[in-house]
Order: C-alpha cells, then structure tokens, then sequence
C-alpha cells in the first residue's frame, strides 16, 4: 500500500490537490451558464467522482506487500471497523450537501467570491477542529493567526459581493432607463430577464461586464437569478461552507480513530479505504437528492425526467471531467493530510484562487466594476493567500505507529 509519509511528498499532494479542486468549480458553472440544468450535471459529476475514488483505493491501496497491522484496500472491507467506517460515510454526507448547496450558490454570488468565503468558513471550523484532533502536531503559533487571516478573508468577499450587486443594479438601471428615455430609477427586480432583453432590443452579441452581457446572461443561464433577492445566494454560501468544514474532521476520525472506537487490535482505516467509503455515501446522497430534484426542482427551475437526463448530453464530457477532477483533488487532499495533519491540509481550500482565475478568464466576472469592487477584491484574494501560505507553514509531520504502539499509548494514557 502506497503511503505519503513526508512533508514534502504532502505540499506535493497539496498544490496538486489545489489545482483540481480549484477547476472543477468553473466547469460545473460554466455548464450552469450555458443553460444544462444543474440536476443533470450534478448526477453526472457524482459518477466520475465515485469512480475516482475507486480508482484509487484499488490503484494505490491495492499495491504493496499487504500484513495484518497494514491490510491493503481488499482485506479492510471484510474487517469490523464499522465505527470509523461511519465516520467516514458521515464525511461523504458532509461534502455531498456542500457541494450541492455551492452549485447554486455560483449562480446567485458568482463562482470567485462563493468559493473564497466558503472555503474560509471550511478553514475557520475545519482547521480548528482538525488541529485538535491531530493531538496539536501543527503549529499553533502559525496556525491560528492564519485562520484569523481567513476570517478577514471573509468579511472582505461579503463586501465584495455587496459592492458587485450594486454595479449590476446600477449598469441594469441605466439600460431600462435609456431604452425607456426615462430619467426616473426603475426597480430592476421588477423586471425580468426576458422585459430587459426586450426593452434594449437588441439580440447582438454583448461585451463582457456591460448591462446587455448581465440581461443576455440571464436569458440564458439555467437558474435565474433577476428578481430574487440576493440573500439567497449568501444562505446557500454559508450552508455549503458549514457542510464542508465537517467533511475533513470526519475524516480524520475515520483515518486515525481518536475517540477509539475500534475495538482492540483491529487496524487504522487506511486513507484509501476511508475515502473509498466516504465517496460512496457521497455519491449515494447525490444521487438520491438529485433524482428528487428532477421531479421536484428548486428556485424555480423547470421539471425534468430521469429519461430527459439520459437523453441529455449536451456538456455531460465537462460534467464527468469535472467528477474527476474534485474526486482526484479530494483524494490527494486527504493522503497529504495522512502525513502533515489535516488542519494544513486545509490550505488546498487555496482553490478559490484557481477558481477566480478561471472565473474572471471564462466568465468576465467583475468586468467593468466600481474601483470600489475592484480594491475589495484584490483585498479579499490577498489576505487569503496570506491565509494559505500561513495554513502550508503551520505542516506538522505524523508518525506513522503500528498498532501495537496506538494500543499502547491508549492504554498509557487512560492509565489502565
């Protein structure tokens, strides 16, 4: 079984982790944007990340020379580890109804201030809780200043996200005002894509950033975001951040048993297993959600069928890449978690850094904002790399015990 055992090989795992978590985002909201319904790419993504984890577990778990204190992938299914095995499928729950509640999320906030403040909520709960259960091998000393980093990170991307509805309303306004030679402001959420796109006259193709971009956008999109408040996207924000903070912890307790619910003698899940059933319980949730969701959509989206989903194939190539990428991101993630603690794993939640790029690349996003967006902006993306590089400097490195050792030091411990 192949095992990342130092602090190299782990930012190794870690930038490598970065660069997928960060891009699978922008494929699934660039599906979004081109008008695929989201219960079609999310059962799809849900495939090619379960498969990914299979992949995996047999390609790297499966190698090696294979002993009853270090059973490879096969040998640990038939094992009565089930405690930490729930940990694990509670950790998949986690992840599954973050990344659901992100999907929408995009829409309403935008893909580049959505991820800086879902990943600093996942880093302010998560890191904390992955510190302590590590038994403090990170330094506490860099740690937790860089966690304050992300707070800040966070007060800043709601800023930005107030100032950018505000731009939108303003270039909107303008746009009704001067297709109605009105000089009086308009309500804009009273309006819905299809009068605006109307009122301007116009079916030509927009530039980026201006208001025939925002109306033609809208037309077109698949979740429509005109006309509704802009605290729903914040609510899915920090839904899908509480989630996800819960997913690494989960985790860890799946991977290290620290509460020792094992029973005696029986080995450590290994990172493989654990995340073998960790996406099996996510795929499970995501597909029984979604399918409800087809007859039973959300934010007014239209009704489908299970059938209409087979039959859709229109971007399904970049919504099985993007299963990939987060099921190989998220697999890296917890290997160099395994070796340097999970609370500096953490610092893979530096995609939202990828995310931005691809967002303001692909999608024009903040094209033509106020100067007063545009500082909030840079403000967010720095003191959240300050973040990261502080959470990647706080690496502590696991000894890796055999059981015997872990029995021993429980039974020191409880001074039994």
């Amino acid at each position: 079984m192949f095992m990342v055992e130092s602090k190299e090989g782990a930012i190794a795992c870690m930038i490598l982790s970065l660069f997928c978590l960060g891009t699978f985002p922008a494929l699934l909201s660039l599906l979004e944007r081109r008008g695929r319904l989201p219960q079609h790419t999310y059962l799809d993504y849900s495939i090619t990340n379960f498969l990914a984890a299979v992949l995996i577990a047999l390609a790297l778990g499966g190698v090696g020379k294979s002993s009853h204190d270090s059973p490879n992938f096969i040998q640990q299914l038939s094992q009565d580890n089930w405690p930490s095995v729930m940990f694990a499928m509670a950790g998949g729950v986690a992840l599954s109804l973050g990344n659901l509640s992100s999907q929408y999320a995009w829409a309403f906030v935008g893909l580049s201030v959505a991820e800086v403040l879902t990943s600093s909520l996942i880093v302010v709960i998560g890191s904390t809780l992955n510190y302590f259960l590590d038994d403090k091998i990170n330094k506490a000393e860099i740690l937790f200043p860089g966690v304050a980093c992300f707070v800040i990170a966070v007060c800043l991307g709601s800023a930005v996200h107030s100032s950018n509805v505000a731009d939108d309303k303003a270039k909107l306004e303008s746009l009704s005002a001067k297709s109605r030679k009105e000089s009086t402001a308009i309500d804009v959420s009273a309006f819905s894509s299809r009068d605006l796109e109307n009122a301007d006259g116009s079916s030509r193709k927009a530039d980026v950033g201006t208001a025939d971009f925002l109306v033609q956008l809208e037309d077109r999109r698949a979740i429509k975001v005109f006309g509704k408040s802009s605290l729903i996207g914040l609510c899915f924000t920090f839904s899908a951040g509480i989630s996800l903070s819960l997913f690494s912890p989960a985790f860890n307790l799946a991977t290290n048993d620290q509460w020792h619910t094992l029973k005696e003698g029986v080995p450590h899940l290994a990172v493989y297993t654990a995340f073998f059933y960790f996406s099996a319980s996510c795929f499970a949730i995501a597909i029984v959600l979604n399918v409800i969701f087809l007859y039973r959509p959300v934010l007014g989206l239209p009704k489908t069928t299970f059938k209409a989903y087979l039959n859709d194939w229109n971007g399904r190539g970049w919504a099985f890449l993007a299963g990939f990428l987060c099921g190989f991101g998220n697999g890296l993630e917890f290997m160099g978690g395994q070796a340097a603690g999970y609370a500096a794993a953490d610092s893979v939640q530096a995609f939202p850094l990828v995310s931005t790029f691809w967002g303001v690349i692909l999608f024009g996003e903040y094209r033509r904002s106020s100067r007063k967006t545009y500082v909030l902006l840079v403000s967010m993306l720095f003191m959240f790399s300050v973040a990261v590089g502080m959470l990647m400097a706080s690496s502590g490195h696991r000894h890796v015990n055999s059981v015997a050792k872990s029995v021993e030091k429980f039974y020191k411990n409880t001074n039994l």
